[in-house]
């Protein structure tokens, strides 16, 4: 059985944004008033996404008696399309494709993808349009007793527990989570032997959720989206720890046809209004811009409520070659980009071994963005402007004001005249 997704109706929409044309005086504080001017100008365009998409977001029918497990977002462009293919068959894995034109559509045959060789089972076509495509995979979840642990960032992080293979987890329908409103859906499962019971009354969950225009989420760490852009928030929610202090994480495994690994980088700002107390971003980025990138903030939350008090570190270890005998195989990776690929992987570590942690309410959720194109830049808000704006006017209206006063006192001085 075939399916393919044929592209939504078209549509156009503009998005501008520009400044007035105010005129002023070449006095002595025209340079400061420029450098206002400028800061008001282009603070808002750093806002915006590069291009506006249509976005829409589905799930792929499966074979029949076979629970919903294939989520596609498409966002369609006046020249060019990206896909996000998410899936929950093995572990729970993603597939992006960006191409040339908003023509480019979704190809999926159920019966190679399900077979013991899924190669070709998942298509973008035309072919020939596809300008990158690369893919992440999760394949599994971590757990270390930090109890004697002294430096999170040291190496080993304390004694290791055998780890949960997300290849063997159930996952449930994603049917019955998809939001068409919030654009959103939930995959969410848990280990199909549990011999200990950790998971009885527990689960993890993968949120994927799309965005038709910029903006920033309600809660922390409030990474800035865009249509080019999605959205990931892991929950590890209920399950019971093996350990008194232990500590979660995630392998990750990056796949791609160059023969090199991607790229890590950090990028630190002065401001942290948008998440307190953290001053950085980390970027995972494939070859040159613009291609494919992934953007997170280095903490996680172990409340619901995520706040500076339920703040937990998050440490990404370097990237590293990996043999794929060696990895949880996932059936749409090896369908769409058969066995010549090259796989790269690494770990993120939440927490530490002091201070808030799972242990507290048995709670864990951190967030990323996934991208293609050039990876959105924070830019200075509002409220910041606004102290920019009064640290740079205040001095000069003093200025002026005390200009002011002494031109007017000259000018009386100059009035009197000598009656001699």
């Amino acid at each position: 059985m075939t399916f393919q997704c044929l592209p939504p109706t078209e549509f156009a929409a503009t998005c501008m944004c520009g400044c007035g044309e105010p005129h002023w005086g070449w006095g002595p504080h025209a340079p400061s008033s420029l450098l206002l001017l400028s800061l008001l100008c282009t603070a808002p365009l750093g806002l915006l996404g590069g291009e506006t998409r249509q976005v829409s977001l589905e799930v792929i029918p499966g074979w029949p008696g076979l629970p919903q497990s294939l989520l596609h977002i498409r966002a369609v462009g006046a020249n060019s399309t990206l896909h996000y293919v998410w899936s929950s068959l093995g572990p729970p894995a993603v597939v992006l494709v960006a191409t040339n034109t908003p023509h480019s559509v979704l190809n999926v045959s159920w019966s190679r993808l399900l077979s013991p060789e899924p190669d070709g089972g998942l298509r973008v076509l035309p072919e020939d349009s596809v300008q990158f495509s690369s893919a992440l995979i999760f394949t599994r979840l971590l757990e270390f007793d930090g109890t004697n642990m002294l430096d999170v960032a040291a190496e080993p992080l304390g004694k290791p527990y055998p780890p949960y293979s997300l290849a063997e987890f159930s996952w449930n329908n994603i049917t019955d989570s998809l939001d068409p409103a919030s654009l959103s859906a939930t995959f969410q499962g848990h280990p199909v032997n549990d011999p200990t019971g950790a998971f009885a009354n527990g689960s993890l969950a993968f949120k994927v959720q799309a965005f038709s225009s910029s903006g920033r989420p309600a809660q922390p760490p409030r990474l800035l989206h865009t249509a080019d852009t999605c959205q990931l928030e892991v929950a590890l929610v209920g399950a019971s720890p093996r350990g008194n202090h232990s500590l979660f994480g995630l392998e990750v495994v990056t796949v791609g046809q160059r023969p090199e690994c991607p790229s890590m980088r950090e990028q630190h700002s002065i401001d942290d209004e948008y998440a307190p107390a953290v001053f950085q971003v980390d970027q995972l980025l494939w070859g040159s811009l613009p291609s494919g990138f992934m953007q997170w903030r280095p903490v996680a939350f172990s409340q619901k409520q995520r706040s500076r008090e339920s703040a937990l570190p998050c440490q990404a270890s370097p990237l590293r070659p990996s043999l794929v005998y060696s990895l949880p195989q996932s059936p749409i990776v090896q369908a769409f980009f058969g066995s010549q690929s090259n796989f790269c992987s690494f770990n993120l570590t939440f927490g530490a071994p002091t201070g808030p942690g799972y242990w507290d309410q048995h709670y864990l959720s951190w967030s990323m963005l996934l991208g293609m194109g050039s990876p959105p830049v924070d830019a200075l808000s509002p409220l910041i402007l606004g102290i920019v704006a009064v640290a740079l006017g205040a001095p000069g209206l003093f200025l002026l004001g005390g200009g002011l006063i002494l031109l007017l006192r000259h000018k009386q001085h100059s009035e009197y005249q000598s009656i001699n």
